[in-house]
């Protein structure tokens, strides 16, 4: 699945999403790019994924969001363990951004450090 930059039409349109709330899109944009500053990994931006194919009635989880770091070389598994759970953390202990990424239809968050592989926060 293909990332797409941070001018692209669906991330125009999460930013306008979560414009309205106490939790602007561009916070998430700051919140990540001071979690790993001067270190890596690094925050390249986010996505916004939806399967249309699933029903909306359906449990499964039909739209997410992509949180995408890279690294400069291969991290050991330990070193990406680490980084999965700084980043997902952080992410839920921002309750507004929580609840504004809830109230505008997110069933997940997963945060990528490639295009192959993506670990799911919740």
């Amino acid at each position: 699945m293909p990332m797409r930059s941070l001018l692209s039409p669906t991330t125009l349109l999460i930013t306008a999403c979560l414009a309205g709330t106490a939790a602007k899109a561009e916070n998430l944009d700051v919140l990540m790019s001071d979690l790993f500053p001067q270190r890596q990994p690094a925050y390249i931006g986010y996505d916004s994924v939806e399967r249309t194919i699933i029903p909306k009635s359906s449990t499964a989880d039909r739209k997410y969001l992509i949180v995408d770091f890279r690294f400069d070389d291969a991290p050991e598994s330990t070193r990406l363990q680490a980084s999965v759970h700084t980043i997902c953390m952080t992410l839920l202990r921002d309750r507004e951004l929580i609840q504004s990424l809830s109230d505008s239809g997110y069933d997940m968050v997963s945060v990528a450090f490639d295009r192959q592989s993506q670990y799911d926060c919740l």
